[in-house]
């Protein structure tokens, strides 16, 4: 009965958003801020998949936009090469990315740490030098060349910039609260006890290669979505989307939002944004720039805003003190 509360309690809080969503260009016709709610839909989309291995998983991945760029890469040789329509390309995108999920995953997962860590970034760079590599295929460095089409489906014209906002805005949404649900569900549980105490999960009959796993796939078929809409949003695909560097930022995002709130990455995702497109205005030097405001967050916060803000919340507080007085 909790568990029904909970869950309609998310889909609310998920329509509500929706809703304010839409109502934004109503209130404004700005194309700045339209452009950022979409960029805001595929990077909260992007650092909340990843929140998932690191978040709750204990799983630093330095490689995740392998899965980022994989996405948008296969959605756009799906819609070029194929001439497939705008669904069928999407699910092919995600399907593309479980199956690397599972291919690298199954190899990754297996070990601890830091070795996990730079094997994921190994297998990003792998795919980063395929990409590079088969330009009659991808383009090269050039990334994929003429676009890429944008067929009506469903009464729906991506072409048209307040359709592609709508598009963008309700993948992300639904993402989103998939992954909540998710985390909400005995999966996210399990993850959760195996990240603490694989000793003890593995103890208890839980398979924590297994578990680790499924994690990954996740993370890595959410992450594909987030890579389709940035590639619809620039008409593109390109090899930058796979380097480290856009890993690295995932990961900031997660670290200024905080790691311990769901909503946290996405948080994050804005913030760094916002700074991105401040420093880029004002400065030539945009990586000590940036650099210097995420170490300001780290040392000022000591933690992402939303676990700082987590902390004061009064239920918090009462949690702590709860488990005190039961230790």
């Amino acid at each position: 009965m909790n568990e029904t509360r909970n869950y309609s309690k998310e889909v609310g809080l998920a329509v509500l958003a929706l809703a304010i969503l839409v109502a934004i260009p109503y209130l404004t016709s700005s194309r700045l801020i339209s452009d950022y709610i979409i960029r805001l839909a595929a990077f909260g989309v992007f650092a909340t998949s990843l929140n998932i291995l690191i978040g709750y998983g204990g799983m630093v991945s330095f490689g995740h936009a392998m899965f980022f760029g994989g996405g948008a890469y296969a959605f756009g040789l799906l819609m070029q090469k194929a001439g497939t329509s705008i669904p069928v390309a999407l699910v092919g995108a995600i399907l593309f990315c479980a199956l690397l999920g599972l291919v690298v995953g199954a190899i990754c997962v297996r070990l601890k740490e830091i070795y996990f860590s730079f094997l994921t970034l190994a297998f990003a760079m792998l795919l980063y030098s395929i990409i590079l590599s088969w330009m009659s295929l991808t383009g090269g460095d050039q990334g994929l060349m003429g676009g890429i089409p944008r067929p009506a489906f469903l009464g729906v014209d991506l072409s048209n910039g307040h359709h592609l906002y709508l598009f963008a805005c309700v993948l992300a949404v639904v993402c989103l609260l998939l992954m909540r649900l998710l985390m909400q569900s005995p999966f996210g549980y399990t993850l959760r006890m195996v990240r603490d105490n694989a000793e003890r999960a593995r103890f208890l009959g839980i398979d924590v290669w297994r578990t680790k796993l499924y994690a990954f796939i996740l993370a890595g078929a959410f992450a594909a979505v987030a890579g389709v809409i940035m590639a619809l949003f620039v008409s593109g695909a390109y090899p930058e989307f796979t380097y480290w560097t856009m890993s690295g930022e995932a990961i900031f995002m997660i670290l200024l939002g905080g790691l311990h709130v769901f909503i946290g990455p996405v948080l994050g995702a804005a913030l760094l944004l916002v700074f991105n497109d401040m420093v880029t205005r004002y400065t030539d030097l945009h990586g000590l720039a940036l650099g210097i405001i995420v170490l300001v967050f780290a040392l000022g916060f000591k933690r992402g805003v939303g676990d700082f803000a987590l902390r004061l919340s009064p239920k918090y507080r009462k949690k702590q003190t709860i488990e005190k007085v039961t230790t």
